[in-house]
């Protein structure tokens, strides 16, 4: 009797801590930010981590726009594949339950765009194509500003 109402207790417990953990990673750790958007609140290094790989995103966009422009493929698919999912492998687990799972769904797409983007310049995909692609990929970068800002902790 007394090890079924343990295992219950600890059956209990052990459900509890997995639905606490799948509530943080899907909601991540965020706060009502301070001009309408949700502030996801990280350590000084994450938030770091988060706008450089921005950049790189942004350096990216520009290095396809400029080898679209002057017809070289070999420099868009340079510029698009140093962004595509490489860059999202090494994510930490603990930043990765701090980012909501929209966030996340959000950032992982658009790394798997750019890998799409480089495999269509290796493909010869006419360039008007391939700034399609950069647009629809653009306009998820512009959803996800829009409804996000990084805050650091306090």
């Amino acid at each position: 009797m007394k090890c079924n109402k343990l295992t219950t207790i600890a059956l209990l417990l052990w459900i509890l801590t997995i639905a606490v953990f799948a509530w943080f990673f899907i909601r991540g750790n965020t706060t009502t930010g301070t001009d309408g958007r949700t502030a996801v609140v990280l350590h000084v290094s994450e938030r770091d981590l988060i706008l450089s790989e921005m950049r790189g995103l942004l350096s990216a966009t520009q290095g396809i726009l400029e080898g679209v422009n002057q017809g070289d493929m070999q420099r868009v698919i340079k510029a698009s594949s140093a962004a595509g999912m490489v860059v999202a492998a090494d994510a930490s687990p603990a930043l990765m339950t701090k980012l909501p799972m929209e966030l996340k769904s959000l950032g992982m797409s658009v790394h798997r765009d750019m890998d799409a983007i480089a495999n269509a310049a290796e493909n010869k995909v006419p360039a008007p194509e391939i700034l399609k692609m950069l647009s629809n990929t653009l306009t998820k970068c512009v959803a996800c500003h829009s409804a996000w800002q990084l805050k650091v902790a306090n």
